[in-house]
């Protein structure tokens, strides 16, 4: 039989502090500037835009997004449950959070465990305990939401994490949300399940990320740079270091996911998110040195079809330009992401892998190959 307990569990991992704030000169690469590393300043408090509390739901929400968006729901006055399998912890005490806030956060969070796969076990859970509004974090297929519409048929609002891989590729950047999708990419499953929420007779609300980052980062995304920086060797980038990509910090992805709840703007609209400056892979390398304070790393450039890397990947990103417009989020929902690049480097830096913690070990294997021919 389901039931919800509240969670009170006790286990020191990563920070969470408050973010610096960031400039927006127009969209601008980052390529061979010369960064001055910034410590991070406090800043305000981040308001909800729902008129009164709400009995929300949380897919997920144990590893990345979900740990940032969750505190901000309960600090809001939000009753917030977490559905998970209960393989982690529900909650862990972040590096710069006091005990009394994280003893408030945990004796406010409910679970409820189950595996979301387990379709009646999800229909009769949901529909016994009511939710309000449901933020889907970990949805990868349509097949999985289903269940969920059916289960509570006065939902006021369902909250998708997309993703911004749903576009197809195209010469024309970057990408805007009224643009053409791929229906045969890799987050094609995603792209279903926004098809099903349209066509069915709920108010959603997507959010398409392009590539986040910041601290609990499971994705190794700024890890993998600071691996190779912390041990003092060359950064392999393929091809002409050239290409444009764009990040967008963790923190200001669940901001967002904060401002589109019970936002009438937001009904049935789907939202690109993340950094509003582009960054070429040479510049993502040296803004990685200057927040980690490293000295400016050597660049090796390299040929991807020259080797067989096997199953390995030989680096983070697709190799490829790959960025998005967030102008009608900010235009609609009033959102604007707190973090420039350096500066949101700076915090996963401090408050994760300086700490000497990550998700990944290092392997150099690939490297090596590379700066072997080389």
């Amino acid at each position: 039989m389901a039931s919800l307990v509240a969670v009170q569990h006790k286990q020191p991992s990563f920070a969470v502090l408050p973010s610096s704030h960031s400039d927006f000169n127009g969209a601008k690469l980052i390529s061979s500037l010369q960064f001055k590393r910034k410590p991070c300043q406090p800043k305000g408090a981040l308001h909800v835009t729902a008129s009164s509390a709400k009995k929300i739901l949380i897919m997920g929400g144990t590893r990345f997004i979900g740990v940032f968006l969750s505190r901000l729901l309960v600090k809001e006055g939000h009753q917030v449950t977490l559905f998970t399998r209960g393989k982690a912890p529900i909650s862990q005490q972040l590096p710069g959070e006091s005990d009394q806030d994280y003893a408030d956060f945990s004796s406010k969070l409910l679970h409820l465990k189950g595996d979301r796969m387990d379709f009646d076990f999800v229909k009769s859970s949901l529909s016994a305990e009511g939710f309000d509004v449901v933020y889907d974090i970990n949805g990868r297929e349509a097949v999985e939401v289903e269940p969920i519409l059916d289960a509570l048929p006065n939902l006021e609002q369902y909250i998708y994490c997309s993703s911004a891989g749903v576009y197809l590729k195209t010469d024309y950047l970057p990408h805007f949300e009224a643009d053409a999708v791929d229906p045969k990419s890799r987050h094609k499953g995603k792209l279903e399940t926004e098809s099903l929420l349209e066509s069915r007779d709920v108010n959603w609300t997507s959010v398409r990320p392009v590539y986040i980052y910041g601290p609990l980062n499971y994705n190794p995304v700024e890890e993998w740079f600071f691996h190779r920086l912390k041990a003092g060797r060359p950064i392999p980038i393929p091809n002409s270091g050239l290409q444009i990509t764009q990040l967008g910090h963790v923190k200001d992805l669940a901001t967002a996911f904060i401002q589109v709840l019970g936002n009438e703007k937001a009904s049935k609209q789907v939202f690109n998110i993340s950094g509003e400056k582009y960054v070429t892979f040479d510049g993502l390398a040296k803004a990685c040195a200057k927040a980690g304070g490293f000295p400016e790393p050597e660049i090796v450039h390299y040929n991807p079809k020259e080797f067989d890397f096997g199953k390995k990947k030989a680096f983070p990103f697709r190799d490829q330009h790959f960025f998005a417009s967030v102008e009608k989020a900010k235009a609609v929902l009033g959102w604007k992401p707190e973090f420039d690049l350096v500066e949101g480097l700076t915090d996963s830096y401090n408050l994760d892998f300086g700490r000497g913690t990550f998700r990944k070990e290092a392997d150099f294997s690939t490297d090596d190959l590379i700066l072997g021919k080389n």
